[in-house]
């Protein structure tokens, strides 16, 4: 199983907000780049980077911090926020984004969803943000007409490499990771998941490594690193053993 250690980006900067609010961010680092290497240093295999702004504004705010993160580190990065239309995902694959986030698009447009996973195999994630068992868009500030399960059938057969849940509620809380709707999900559909929001110590990734064989691939974690809640080393191992 991945941890992705989560770069959420706002003004420029490494925050973390409470569950999604855009008033309640914490910064913890003024230089996203400097950040990233240190994830590098420390073991882990990806970088999970989100646009903050970006999911607000429907286009790309933090473009300048997410190439320099992809120019200091070498590990590869998964990139969401504001990213709704075929130039956008096309662009951000060329600049060496390895997988491309699709949140809001994926409730709003399937047909680019569709059409981004034909032509960028296994390069296409996404993002099920989900409130109260409904999926929310527009940087989590609106709610679709639509369920959770509902929007990740949808794509069963589109080819995406994996579905982000987040759980919003728990989202930069510690209060636990939602292991319970997250392997429900995963066994409702045959598309690998990565779990998201709640991530506050060894035991929840203990949680969820029990339920990996229900298609759960990854869990990401931001808040929980940055405080020291969730030492690298350890959940490296323990998400790595068998």
């Amino acid at each position: 199983m991945i941890l992705f250690p989560a770069i959420d980006l706002k003004e420029g900067k490494c925050v973390r907000l409470l569950r999604g609010d855009m008033a309640k961010a914490t910064v913890y680092s003024t230089d996203p780049a400097a950040q990233a290497r240190r994830f590098e240093d420390a073991g882990f295999a990806w970088i999970h980077v989100v646009d903050l702004d970006g999911a607000l504004a429907g286009r790309s705010v933090n473009g300048s911090a997410v190439e320099a993160i992809l120019e200091a580190s070498g590990l590869p990065v998964q990139l969401g926020g504001g990213i709704r239309d075929l130039a956008a995902i096309e662009g951000w694959l060329a600049k060496g984004v390895a997988r491309v986030v699709l949140g809001t698009a994926a409730a709003r447009d399937p047909s680019l969803v569709e059409e981004a996973c034909r032509r960028f195999e296994g390069r296409i994630a996404i993002g099920v943000d989900a409130r109260d068992g409904r999926v929310a868009v527009e940087g989590w500030v609106e709610t679709a007409d639509i369920a959770v399960h509902e929007l990740a059938r949808r794509y069963e057969d589109a080819g995406a490499a994996a579905l982000i849940h987040t759980d919003i509620a728990r989202d930069g809380a510690l209060e636990g990771v939602n292991v319970e709707a997250t392997a429900e999900l995963a066994r409702a559909v045959k598309t690998p998941v990565i779990a998201s929001g709640g991530v506050a110590s060894l035991d929840d990734l203990a949680r969820l490594k029990e339920v990996e064989d229900a298609g759960i691939v990854g869990v990401i974690s931001g808040r929980a690193l940055y405080d020291g809640r969730l030492d690298a080393a350890q959940a490296l191992r323990l998400l790595a053993g068998p």
